[in-house]
């Protein structure tokens, strides 16, 4: 086994099979953890001896995030096999995981490379919580969650244009009823339709709300359809879940080819 396919078996996760590549992903989620725990923690501390030690984390966890990245680029042709060297590289590189990782690191690199004010440097500092994004490589949960969403995709843009439209025609309609009554509330429909949004969504800030009669009957309607409202994804994302783990055990199922019975590789 060469060294470049050495190293892919132990970032691919689909390659998880020793020892090496758990310590790296432990070491990997750890790192994250920890990165996402300072970037909170951060802006709180005033020692300047504290501050310097956050700093020196912080160019250690981009230089293990850098090589990681590279290494991921340079293996990139294993990953598509298919495809000339040059092809994979600019096709990892595109691919939204890879973005991310770039995304996680780069704003340390920027000022490096281009002079920028104070202000937008502490605005790209923030950035550094899309490592948290990177967690999806490390976990089965965040990879299922991905697989549940993009399985019911459709679904779940049809649920949601029906509570946009919904949520447009009330906000209309409240805007109407509720506008004489007080201007100095429901100055637009865009007032409105952040009364909507709090109603539909069951969150009732309470901040805006109708005192008029019709204003109050329509309210009562729009809390009572978003509670249904707000249902249909968690049931959409729910059944999901099912198909996915339904799926996942039936793969583990062979067919003996003797006597064509399912065999059970789960035990």
């Amino acid at each position: 086994m060469t060294v470049k396919k050495k190293v892919f078996d132990i970032l691919d996760k689909s390659e998880q099979n020793g020892m090496a590549e758990k310590i790296f992903d432990a070491f990997i989620l750890v790192l994250i953890v920890l990165n996402v725990a300072a970037v909170i923690t951060e802006p709180s501390i005033t020692s300047p001896a504290v501050l310097k030690q956050f700093r020196t984390f912080e160019v250690f966890s981009i230089a293990v995030f850098t090589i990681e990245y590279l290494l991921r680029v340079w293996t990139a042709d294993i990953l598509y096999q298919d495809k000339s060297k040059m092809i994979a590289w600019l096709v990892f590189i595109l691919s939204p995981m890879a973005l991310i990782d770039l995304a996680a690191i780069l704003p340390f690199y920027i000022p490096f490379l281009i002079p920028v004010d104070l202000r937008v440097l502490r605005m790209l500092r923030l950035f550094r919580l899309f490592r948290v994004l990177k967690i999806n490589r490390y976990t089965n949960a965040m990879s299922t969650l991905l697989k549940v969403l993009k399985a019911k995709a459709d679904q779940l843009i049809s649920s949601l244009f029906v509570m946009c439209v919904l949520m447009i025609m009330t906000s209309v309609l409240m805007f109407n009823f509720e506008n004489n009554a007080q201007p100095e509330v429901y100055k637009n429909v865009f007032d409105a339709m952040w009364w909507s949004v709090a109603t539909l969504t069951t969150v009732g800030y309470g901040d805006i709300y109708p005192i008029t009669a019709v204003g109050k009957f329509l309210a009562a309607i729009i809390a009572i359809l978003g509670i249904g409202i707000a249902a249909i994804p968690t049931g959409i994302i729910a059944s999901g879940f099912t198909e996915i783990i339904k799926d996942g055990k039936n793969s583990q199922k062979s067919v003996c080819p003797h006597c064509g019975m399912e065999i059970d590789t789960e035990n």
